[in-house]
C-alpha cells in the first residue's frame, strides 16, 4: 500500500482530511481511522452524512452525537479532530464548499473514503468537479479489495488518489445492526445506544 507523501506540498499549506461517514453506528474501526488521520493531517473534519445509496436506521443527530463520543474517548486526546455539523450533506461537493468557508481556498483538501466506495464514487454528484478540488484518500477495509479497474476509472475522471497505509479492525456497522455484535462499538456508544433505545 502506498504511504502518504506530503513532501511535495508547501509547508505553509494546511492539510485537511474531510471524513464524512454514514456509519450507523460508528465503530472502533472508525476510531482507528480517526487516530491515523490525526497523525497525518493538520485538521480532521468529521461529520455524519446520509449516503444516497444506503438506507439509514438512525437520524443524523444521533449519528453526529455518537461521532462526538467516539472522538472524545480517543487516547491520548487529539486536538485536531472535530465534528463539523455544518458539513453534513448528501453531496460531498456541498460539504467541500462549506469546508472552504472555514479553511479557505488555499488549504490542501483530501476526501477520505473507504475501499468499499471506490467502485461507487465515480457515480457521485458532479464527481469530475469534485476531483478538481480534492485529493482522494482511500482507506482499505477488510473484505473490500481495491480493484485496479476502479482505480483506473478514477484516474480517467481526473481523480488524484492515494491509499492509506493503515490496517483497520475488521468490524462494521452492519455487524452491529444485523447481528447485534456489541464488540464492534466502544463502551460510550453502547451506553448511548441503550440510553436512546436505538437499533431495537
Amino acid at each position: 500500500m502506498a504511504k502518504i507523501d506530503h513532501t511535495n506540498y508547501s509547508q505553509a499549506m494546511t492539510k485537511i482530511a474531510l471524513f464524512g461517514t454514514s456509519a450507523d453506528p460508528p465503530t472502533a474501526g472508525h476510531q482507528a481511522i480517526l487516530k491515523w488521520l490525526s497523525d497525518h493531517y493538520d485538521q480532521v473534519a468529521v461529520w455524519a452524512s446520509d449516503n444516497p445509496f444506503k438506507d439509514h436506521q438512525t437520524s443524523l443527530e444521533h449519528r453526529l452525537e455518537m461521532l462526538r463520543l467516539l472522538i472524545s474517548e480517543i487516547d491520548p486526546p487529539r486536538d485536531n479532530i472535530k465534528v463539523y455539523e455544518q458539513l453534513s450533506h448528501r453531496r460531498s461537493l456541498h460539504s467541500l464548499e462549506k469546508a472552504k468557508e472555514i479553511w479557505g481556498e488555499a488549504a490542501d483538501y483530501s476526501l477520505v473514503i473507504g475501499s468499499d466506495l471506490v467502485g461507487q464514487i465515480r457515480r457521485w454528484y458532479r464527481i469530475e468537479e469534485l476531483f478538481q478540488q480534492v485529493k482522494i484518500l482511500i482507506v482499505p477495509r477488510p473484505g473490500y479489495l481495491i480493484d485496479d479497474r476502479d482505480l483506473e476509472a478514477l484516474h480517467q475522471l481526473g481523480g488524484d488518489y492515494q491509499i492509506a497505509d493503515l490496517k483497520v479492525p475488521g468490524v462494521s456497522s452492519t455487524a452491529y445492526r444485523e447481528e447485534k455484535d456489541k464488540t464492534v462499538v466502544t463502551q460510550p456508544i453502547k451506553d448511548y445506544i441503550h440510553q436512546e433505545k436505538l437499533y431495537a
